[in-house]
């Protein structure tokens, strides 16, 4: 037993510390905050005695009051992982997870119990072995969406989303981040990250004032190793509990950790999925626009914990998980510093009759391109308040002259600010009209934003068979429209034609996705991931 762990910790180890059988030897992880042990059916977790920053667990009260809250919060997400907060007794200099008869026995901590998941359900384990898929993520996304939309807000928690509140909280951090100069992070690097974020909140009040009702009690640590499967179900757990500003917070900023950490694994493609799917379940398009100064500080998060960690960890490994946690750090302040990189934006149109695969060709490209894509018929519904998975096409139809042009209008809207915020946009839909194709590439152009149309097409046949076997899209589009859509497309013109890249969707898509990926890549308009 490693003399270095408090006497607490020693005795949690000893299996006859717990009133319930346990699967031997108990298992230890450590953060820099906390010891969780694993004892086979339940694992108990408990607070550091600790305080630094805005992290208070110094007294028995405070670890007391945190527990619960850590109950609570997490309920929200995993109720079947969180049961109950224990008391730990001492007496006659032992510890007890149960009242001993000694009527003299006094509570001196306490333990969070919860059922104990198997850890190679994590995500972080997943991942490392090869098997977190994209409909993990799409799934993990849908989740995540839904909890937003039934966080609190009110005017105490949006109270944390002021230009003021947020500077605060990004100085904390940087302050924070001074301590690890030269050891895990340079000086140019912290100087450009912090000029970065301090300049984009100034430039960009007005996009927070505009986004107040997104500020909700969310769970403001979302990351791979607080995501796991249980019972063939996604739980998200161990929420932000020691600090209501960090979990008082915008949704897209929750958001970013997530996208952060896959990044941080060089998984981009799975982090496009993630973002991809919450953006078109919320239709928070706008928030992709903060994203660059907020994975830059949930990067510098990381940095900051892993130092940290590095610094205190106390385990019989020492000098090799304190090496590795420094390297972390020096990676999580690099990511840091590369998000603040400005970055080439461009509109990528995508162009074909219902069922010709502009979806499909999307979906494809979007992770490879690391690009927002935006389905019309996704665009539609939102700006009707309706659900995606509810049909728009009955009797108070959606699909009318004037609704088709707001779809259009938001479209081209959202194209155009996020391409001007470096992002590689998918703009999915139709595009059957020379003048929709215009008022978009006219835009672009003023914008200084190159546009490419991508044309999707197949033979009239498999068009109508894919349109009759579609099964949990959220189009609405029938076979019976087919002959109407035909008539109506309009031919490229002579400018749009040296834009444009022909898909034939019922032929492999593999080489083609490849030759287009290419040609991008040789125009220096995007960076692939």
């Amino acid at each position: 037993m490693d003399a270095a762990l408090p006497t607490l910790v020693q005795r949690m180890l000893q299996p006859d510390f717990y009133p319930h059988p346990v699967q031997t030897p108990v298992q230890l992880l450590q953060t820099h905050i906390s010891y969780v042990f694993l004892t086979g059916d339940f694992a108990y977790k408990v607070k550091q005695p600790t305080q630094f920053g805005r992290l208070d667990f110094s007294s028995l009260e405070q670890r007391a009051y945190f527990c619960q809250e850590e109950l609570r919060l997490n309920r929200r997400l995993s109720p079947e992982l969180y049961l109950a907060v224990l008391p730990i007794y001492r007496n006659d200099g032992g510890y007890y997870l149960k009242l001993p008869p000694d009527p003299s026995s006094e509570i001196v901590d306490y333990a969070l119990q919860m059922r104990q998941f198997d850890q190679a359900g994590l995500f972080s384990h997943l991942l490392n072995q090869g098997q977190l898929t994209a409909a993990h993520m799409q799934q993990l996304g849908q989740s995540v969406a839904r909890f937003h939309a039934i966080a609190e807000t009110n005017p105490e928690i949006q109270t944390n989303g002021t230009l003021e509140s947020l500077q605060a909280i990004d100085e904390e951090n940087y302050t924070l981040t001074q301590a690890y100069l030269g050891e895990s992070q340079t000086q140019e690097q912290w100087q450009q990250t912090r000029r970065f974020t301090q300049q984009f909140w100034q430039d960009h009040q007005d996009w927070l004032q505009q986004r107040q009702d997104k500020i909700r009690d969310c769970h403001g640590d979302l990351h791979l190793n607080n995501v796991c499967l249980y019972q063939d179900r996604i739980q998200i757990f161990d929420c932000i509990d020691f600090c209501r500003e960090f979990r008082h917070i915008d949704v897209i900023y929750d958001v970013a950790f997530m996208v952060m950490d896959l990044d941080f694994h060089h998984r981009g493609d799975l982090a496009n999925v993630f973002l991809n799917t919450y953006l078109e379940k919320t239709g928070d398009y706008e928030g992709a626009l903060l994203l660059p100064a907020y994975l830059s500080m949930r990067a510098t998060i990381r940095g900051n914990v892993n130092s940290m960690t590095a610094q205190n960890i106390a385990t019989s490994d020492y000098r090799s998980s304190q090496k590795l946690h420094w390297q972390n750090a020096k990676e999580y302040f690099a990511l840091a510093h590369q998000y603040t990189q400005s970055r080439q934006g461009q509109i990528l149109l995508m162009s074909g009759l219902s069922g010709s695969g502009k979806s499909t060709v999307a979906r494809r490209l979007a992770p490879h391109l690391n690009a927002i894509h935006i389905r019309s018929d996704a665009v539609r519904k939102h700006l009707a308040g309706i659900s995606l998975d509810e049909s728009g096409a009955g009797p108070d139809s959606i699909y009318t002259p004037a609704m088709t042009q707001r779809t259009y209008q938001r479209l081209g809207e959202l194209g155009i600010s996020l391409a001007q915020m470096g992002w590689t946009v998918i703009l999915d839909a139709k595009y059957d009209r020379v003048q929709l194709r215009e008022q978009v590439m006219i835009q672009a152009e003023l914008a200084q934003i190159p546009v490419q149309i991508l044309f999707c097409s197949a033979p009239v046949a498999e068009l109508r068979s894919r349109l009759q076997n579609r099964r949990g899209d959220i189009s609405d589009a029938t076979p019976d429209l087919l002959f109407r859509q035909q008539q109506a497309f309009q031919p490229f013109t002579a400018t749009e034609k040296p834009k444009l890249t022909q898909f034939a969707t019922d032929q492999d898509l593999g080489p083609q996705l490849t030759s287009f990926c290419k040609y991008l890549a040789k125009t220096d308009n995007v960076r692939l991931i």
